[in-house]
């Protein structure tokens, strides 16, 4: 199980994600954030068995 503010990334990707919040009614439930090489902001839903915790 995730919690809000943990640190997240998919299994194949190096992008580390901070968690955000959860919407439970919807499949992609884990709303998480990060910023991209850019600066931009970027906020993206993953469903839980999309994401493994960074250690």
């Amino acid at each position: 199980m995730f919690e809000k503010g943990q640190l997240v990334q998919q299994e194949f990707s190096a992008q580390i994600m901070e968690i955000i919040g959860f919407e439970p009614e919807f499949i992609e439930n884990v709303v998480t954030q990060w910023e991209d090489e850019f600066g931009t902001i970027v906020t993206a839903k993953f469903m839980e068995s999309q994401l493994i915790k960074v250690c």
